[in-house]
């Protein structure tokens, strides 16, 4: 006979609780973002729903594309596509549909109390992976920076309400390993990049995208229904492609 099966009902059933509640803290799955698929979306670098803009010399290294629109205005010489262009046909679509289920997926991932960040900017943070909510708009203004701790894997998923938008010269830093191709931002209504800033990972916006002058991207630029809008950028999502 065992030990337990000699305790009164009452104690063991205790027992048996307190012992499933230790094991469970050890598994903080609240805290933990899953990997968002993009599916047929991820060669592209820039994908707009209805307009794709560019002026000046920006370089796209992915594929362009734009669906269910069919303008891609700005993208002869001095701008470079380095990968494959697709205005409105069924790559381009499909994609859409796909960046609509990641979209989704990003929108529901649970966070933990601690990850609502409502209210505040994000600039002078640093993050470890997970999901962290915004009710309404996100702002960036400085340094944001993102820490792996030494998992090239880790997850970051940024789930917005309505718009976000950067100050000038702000950046994006990852650290210990973390990469921007497992960066997610989701965003309910549009973004903006301001001038040079220095931007990390999959933005993924409902409506529109904007780059202002000089600012970089290492990751993705995908609208869902509204245009995406270049001036003199690098979007670079080669090491995500690879």
């Amino acid at each position: 006979m065992s030990y337990l099966s000699r305790l009164p009902r009452v104690r063991r059933a205790g027992i048996v609780i307190a012992a499933g509640v230790a094991f469970g803290a050890t598994l903080p799955a609240a805290a933990q973002a899953s990997a968002v698929g993009l599916g047929t979306a991820a060669p592209f670098v820039v994908l707009g729903g209805s307009t794709v803009t560019n002026t000046g010399p920006s370089v796209l290294n992915g594929d362009l594309g734009v669906a269910p629109g069919t303008a891609l205005v700005g993208f002869g010489l001095p701008a470079v596509v380095n990968g494959a262009t697709h205005d409105n046909d069924a790559v381009a679509g499909i994609a859409q549909n796909d960046l609509t289920t990641a979209y989704n997926v990003a929108a529901g991932q649970p966070f933990p109390p601690g990850n609502e960040l409502t209210g505040q900017d994000l600039g002078g943070l640093t993050l470890q992976a997970g999901a962290y909510h915004f009710a309404s708009s996100a702002g960036l203004t400085g340094a944001l920076t993102l820490d792996a701790a030494g998992d090239p894997n880790a997850q970051f998923v940024f789930e917005i309400g309505s718009t976000l938008t950067t100050g000038a010269a702000s950046s994006v830093v990852l650290i210990n390993g973390a990469s921007p191709c497992n960066v997610y931002w989701q965003v309910g209504s549009s973004a903006t990049v301001d001038t040079t800033t220095a931007f990390k990972g999959n933005l993924m916006a409902n409506v529109s995208i904007t780059l202002n002058d000089a600012a970089t991207v290492q990751g993705r630029l995908l609208a869902s229904t509204g245009a995406v809008v270049l001036h003199n950028n690098v979007i670079d999502g080669s090491m995500c492609n690879t």
